[in-house]
C-alpha cells in the first residue's frame, strides 16, 4: 500500500510541480504530516524530491530528473479506454488502476500536451445511468470483469424473472464470458455456452449482471477458454440489442386509447413494444379512440405504465390487469369524493 502510494507521489510531482503538501495531502488521502514522511521516503530511495517556499514553491524533483515509474502495465493501458467512464471503472474495480494510467500519461507529457489533456478533461463527462434512476453496483461485478479479462469460464446463479407475480427462480448455467456492457446504468454480461459453435444465435447469452447471486470458476475449467478472434462485442450488441429487449416482453395486454394517449404512450411504456403496438392499432372508433396490443414486460410493469395515463387509457385484457386498474380507480375516486382532512 505504501509503495503503491510512493509511486503516486513521485509521479503526482513529477506531472504537476509545485504541488503543495496540503494538495498532495488530498491526491493522495493522507495526512500532510504522512506527505512529509514519504518525501524523506523518496529522497532515501534516490528520488530528489525537494520541498521549497514561497508563493512559487511546494514540492518539485531536481531540474533534469525524470522517474523510470512511467511504464503502464496492461491493466492501467486497458482501463486508459475506459478512461471517459469514471463510475464504470470504479464498477469495475479499476479506478485506482485507471488513476496510475493517467498519472503514468501525465508524468510523459510535454507540458503543452498535459495541459490540452487536462482541458478536455474538464469539457467533456460521459455520464451513462439513465435519468430518475439510482444507479446501483451488482455485487459481482468486479468477480465478472476478471473473468472477462483471464477468459475463464464460469458456473453462475441466475434469478430469473419469473412470469406476471410468480417470484424470480434461480438457475445455473455455464458460461464463456466475453464482454460487459454498460447500458441505461444497467450492467450486461454477454458470452456463449461452452461448447457451442459461434455461429450459431443459440450460443449467445445475455444476462442481467445484477441478477447474477453466485459465481465460481466452472467445474474442470483450469486453463482460459480458447476467444472467438472475429467475435466484435460492440457489433454483436447493435445487432441483437432490438431481439434482447423484446424479448424482455413477454406478456400482451390488449388496451384502447385516446389521441392523446396514443401521443404519450412511448413516453410510459417501452420502446421495443411501443413500434409493435402501433403497426397493431385499429383505425379511430367514433370517440377517436384506437385498440391496439402492446407487449410489456409483466402485468405489474403493464399496471405502472399504463396508470399513468389516467383515463386516456382502457385496459381491455387481461381480465386480471384489468380488475386491478378497476380497483385503483374506485380507490382513487373514494379519496378524492371525501372531503380533505386538515392535516395541521
Amino acid at each position: 500500500m505504501r509503495a503503491a502510494r510512493l509511486i503516486r507521489m513521485a509521479l503526482l510531482v513529477q506531472s504537476s510541480p509545485g504541488l503543495t503538501a496540503a494538495a498532495l495531502a488530498r491526491e493522495l488521502g493522507v495526512s500532510e504530516r504522512t506527505v512529509i514522511r514519504d518525501a524523506r521516503a523518496l529522497q532515501e530511495a534516490g528520488v530528489p524530491v525537494r520541498s521549497e517556499r514561497g508563493r512559487t514553491g511546494g514540492y518539485h524533483l531536481a531540474p533534469g530528473y525524470r522517474t523510470r515509474l512511467t511504464t503502464l502495465r496492461p491493466t492501467e493501458a486497458e482501463t486508459l479506454y475506459l478512461s471517459g467512464l469514471p463510475t464504470a471503472l470504479r464498477d469495475l474495480g479499476l479506478s485506482d488502476a485507471a488513476d496510475m494510467a493517467r498519472l503514468k500519461l501525465a508524468a510523459t507529457l510535454l507540458p503543452s500536451l498535459r495541459a490540452a489533456a487536462e482541458s478536455s478533461a474538464r469539457r467533456f463527462h460521459l455520464d451513462a445511468p439513465a435519468w430518475f434512476r439510482e444507479p446501483s453496483v451488482p455485487e459481482l461485478l468486479p468477480e465478472l470483469a476478471r473473468a472477462v479479462w483471464g477468459d475463464r469460464t464460469v458456473e453462475l446463479a441466475y434469478a430469473r424473472p419469473g412470469r406476471d407475480d410468480a417470484p424470480p427462480r434461480t438457475v445455473t448455467r455455464l458460461l464463456e464470458p466475453y464482454g460487459l456492457v454498460l447500458k441505461a446504468g444497467v450492467w450486461y454480461v454477454v458470452g456463449r455456452v461452452p461448447g457451442e459453435r459461434t455461429d450459431r444465435d443459440t450460443a449467445w447469452r445475455t444476462y442481467r449482471a445484477d441478477r447474477v447471486t453466485a459465481l465460481s470458476p466452472a467445474p474442470g475449467a483450469g486453463d482460459a477458454f480458447v476467444r472467438d478472434p472475429s467475435f466484435d462485442l460492440a457489433a454483436h450488441w447493435r445487432a441483437h440489442a432490438a431481439g434482447f429487449a423484446r424479448a424482455l416482453l413477454r406478456t400482451t395486454v390488449t388496451v384502447r386509447l385516446t389521441g392523446r394517449g396514443l401521443r404519450a404512450l412511448p413516453a410510459v411504456a417501452d420502446p421495443a413494444g411501443v413500434g409493435e403496438a402501433l403497426a397493431s392499432a385499429t383505425a379511430p372508433d367514433a370517440t377517436g379512440r384506437v385498440t391496439l396490443d402492446l407487449p410489456v414486460e409483466s402485468l405489474d410493469v403493464a399496471f405502472g405504465q399504463l396508470t399513468g395515463l389516467g383515463a386516456d387509457v382502457e385496459v381491455l385484457a387481461p381480465e386480471a390487469l384489468r380488475a386491478r386498474v378497476r380497483e385503483h380507480a374506485r380507490a382513487l375516486a373514494a379519496l378524492y369524493d371525501a372531503e380533505p382532512q386538515d392535516q395541521r
